[in-house]
């Protein structure tokens, strides 16, 4: 469902489109001076500001898009640290090595040092709001943003890559296996920043082209209404075609 801004600016672009239809019904008698009021001017803006807008959705997706594979990707992290914690205790490296794990793996799991449980939630919790917003990092004192948990499980591997005795015969805990499955989340969790960047400069070229001052549609729409009460007169039918048509700035 479209949030209420979304539905503003799309608001704007269809009134805009209203506008210009009426003044060009009005043939020669719309006549402004100003280039950027002329009806040829004022069509081309109607366009860029449909195709910006259309933009901004489509890359408002991709980032919806991202987010989702990213949690989809990290579902089974947390269980396959418990299973690599597992194979590592019965391979035979010493007490210290396996706890060294399990230190690791508590983070990964969300869990203090200690092994207390902490109270903020994690990534894969928020991903319900995270979805809605174009902040793809969840920052926690936990160590539970997306990025830690790719560096804890780089942790984890790195120890049990370095002593031999660990050789499981699950494909699933191999170590090439996790050097794979790491590579995947850091190319799920680098695919949500690009494309959180890609939105973000997207959002900035739509405000310009609808909320710019003087160029901006808003303010065009304002000065066309002006220049229209001005040449046909306050009380005028046309103006009054024209008048209601309302035209919102975007919220500071």
């Amino acid at each position: 469902m479209p949030s209420t801004s979304e539905t503003g600016h799309a608001k704007n672009a269809a009134n805009f489109e209203t506008l210009v239809s009426f003044c060009t019904g009005y043939g020669t008698t719309y006549n402004p001076s100003r280039d950027a009021l002329k009806v040829a001017n004022l069509q081309i803006l109607l366009t860029a500001a449909k195709a910006a807008i259309a933009d901004c959705k489509a890359k408002e997706t991709a980032f919806d898009n991202a987010t989702d594979a990213r949690k989809e990707a990290f579902t089974t992290l947390k269980a396959l640290g418990t299973k690599i914690v597992n194979a590592l205790s019965v391979s035979g490296v010493a007490d210290s090595v396996i706890e060294g794990a399990r230190t690791i793996n508590r983070k990964l799991q969300g869990q203090r040092a200690n092994g207390s449980a902490s109270s903020a939630p994690s990534p894969l919790e928020k991903a319900g709001d995270e979805a809605s917003t174009p902040t793809p990092s969840v920052a926690s004192s936990s160590q539970q943003s997306y990025d830690n948990l790719v560096e804890h499980l780089n942790g984890l591997i790195e120890l049990v890559g370095s002593h031999t005795e660990y050789n499981p015969n699950e494909t699933e805990l191999k170590v090439a296996t996790l050097q794979a499955y790491l590579g995947e989340l850091r190319t799920a969790n680098t695919n949500v920043l690009n494309a959180n960047t890609a939105w973000s400069n997207s959002r900035i070229s739509r405000d310009n082209t609808l909320y710019a001052d003087t160029t901006g549609l808003v303010d065009i729409a304002l000065d066309v209404k002006a220049y229209t009460k001005s040449v046909f007169g306050a009380t005028s039918p046309q103006y009054a075609q024209i008048s209601g048509i309302e035209f919102k700035r975007a919220k500071a």
